[in-house]
């Protein structure tokens, strides 16, 4: 199937009534820009799209809405979010396909697209627009790499900053798989890592030590935190309490959920 509005709408659910409205526009909009877009940010092959699809699919509360529901008064006078003057956090709440949220980050997305978001935020909103966001989202965290490796729970937790909503994301991926017609093949093979490495490879670990209850952040940097998250779990598996992620860790990671 090509990457273009039938896509999407073999991966969303079926609304009627406003909804319906509302996501035939949004589909309609972003349908015939799907497929240049997404070459654009090397999302080129049926397992990368699949996931991308799957992804904004829940972000967009099935490609219903490119504007957060919520009224953003939670993000009045988030310093961290650049929200600093009075109205901001309503004025930059979350707009586009994977959600786009903050006075700082419209306007570094802003520049990065060649378009005035910070003085002009509704259009962060337009459909095509939103993809762009979307697709500079996704290159800013190197999902791809994730995707390459059909890892779905280092992606959720990438987009989402938890596994919120991972069964639906799921699903979405079944569906966009099936759709593409996309066999499985081998993955590629995981990589040692250790403290001191800086890595996409170091990201999923830490997202997989996350899931395993470890306190630990995911910002590909294995530092000493993660060397004593992964020494802490390696024993609560009866492995060498090395701090290598090696194969066998990786074994005991991925089968942890």
């Amino acid at each position: 199937m090509p990457y273009d509005a039938e896509l999407l709408r073999a991966v969303a659910p079926h609304n009627s009534g406003s909804r319906g409205v509302s996501q035939k526009a949004i589909i309609d909009a972003v349908g015939p820009a799907l497929s240049a877009t997404l070459a654009d940010y090397g999302l080129t092959t049926d397992l990368r799209v699949a996931h991308f699809v799957a992804q904004t699919c829940h972000e967009s509360d099935g490609f219903v809405t490119t504007t957060e529901y919520a009224d953003g008064t939670q993000y009045e006078g988030r310093t961290d979010l650049g929200d600093t003057e009075p109205g901001d956090g309503p004025r930059y709440k979350g707009r586009g396909l994977l959600q786009l949220t903050g006075r700082v980050n419209y306007r570094k997305l802003g520049a990065l697209l060649g378009l005035d978001l910070e003085d002009n935020p509704l259009q962060a909103a337009e459909p095509v627009v939103s993809l762009r966001i979307a697709c500079e989202y996704w290159k800013a965290k190197h999902l791809n790499y994730h995707a390459d490796r059909d890892d779905i729970r280092t992606i959720t937790q990438l987009v989402n900053g938890g596994q919120n909503g991972f069964a639906d994301r799921k699903a979405y991926l079944t569906k966009a798989k099936a759709a593409l017609g996309y066999a499985p093949g081998p993955m590629p093979a995981r990589i040692t890592v250790k403290r001191g490495d800086e890595s996409d490879e170091v990201t999923a670990l830490q997202v997989r030590l996350r899931l395993a209850g470890e306190l630990v952040g995911a910002d590909g940097d294995f530092g000493g935190g993660t060397e004593a998250a992964l020494k802490q779990f390696q024993q609560s598996k009866r492995l060498p309490a090395t701090g290598v992620a090696d194969a066998a860790s990786w074994d005991a990671l991925e089968a942890f959920v």
